[in-house]
């Protein structure tokens, strides 16, 4: 496997924990110049992946940038694991819990009537803490230094939602949804639909289109196989 970066690649990336996208876009663009002795290239990537998020990340080079909004908007496959009895500021485990409900009469069939209500084309809000931009600013720099700002509604579409498995508090799923859904959102409104309270603690990104986290490279297996390439030792 050969490439030409400046021409332009599609690479597909398993991004690692606690990394944000604009870490990988920033490592791979400056390991790629230094190996490669380019003074500037263009790279990005076609939809952002929470820190606390793995999973696949396509990743643009050179001329191949043009293409990132083709990918943006093509259907993306979530794997992930919510808690129930409790919300917390950012929907997920970035923040501690402000809520606490019990969660111990819930059954498997409250359960699956909320699940049915996030199928189809629904109304999401975005989380406050989130890079959704508001008056130039990030809507995640408001929440953290507690500035009230509202956020407005934004149809998604949700094209499978199933309930994988169910261990009280533990809830996991896998959901299918068009590009500008927030998973966050989603878990924080299923347990609205609850009349109770939950958080994401998991998530995995499996799938955008027809591209599979399976092919994907870690970020030390695309380093590595670069360095090799080109005769580096990797030390």
């Amino acid at each position: 496997m050969e490439f030409d970066f400046l021409s332009g690649e599609v690479i597909l990336i398993d991004k690692p924990l606690e990394w944000t996208s604009f870490d990988v876009v920033n490592f791979l663009r400056f390991f790629i110049r230094k190996v490669y002795g380019i003074k500037k290239l263009k790279v990005g990537h076609a939809g952002t992946l929470d820190p606390l998020a793995t999973g696949l990340l396509i990743i643009c080079t050179g001329k191949k940038t043009k293409e990132i909004v083709h990918y943006q908007g093509m259907v993306k496959t979530y794997t992930g694991s919510m808690q129930l009895g409790g919300t917390t500021p950012s929907y997920d485990r970035e923040t501690t819990p402000d809520q606490h409900f019990e969660y111990g009469h819930l059954t498997i069939d409250d359960l699956e009537k909320a699940r049915q209500r996030f199928l189809g084309e629904i109304d999401q809000t975005p989380p406050l803490y989130s890079a959704v931009k508001i008056k130039g600013k990030r809507a995640f720099d408001y929440a953290r230094e507690n500035k009230p700002v509202e956020l407005k509604k934004r149809k998604v579409i949700i094209h499978e939602f199933q309930l994988t498995n169910i261990n009280l508090p533990h809830v996991d799923f896998m959901v299918r949804c068009s590009k500008g859904t927030y998973i966050r959102s989603l878990v924080n409104d299923f347990g609205k639909a609850l009349e109770n309270g939950a958080f994401l603690s998991g998530l995995r990104r499996t799938q955008i289109g027809a591209f599979n986290v399976s092919e994907a490279f870690t970020i030390e297996k695309f380093r590595s196989l670069i360095l090799a390439q080109n005769g580096i030792s990797d030390n």
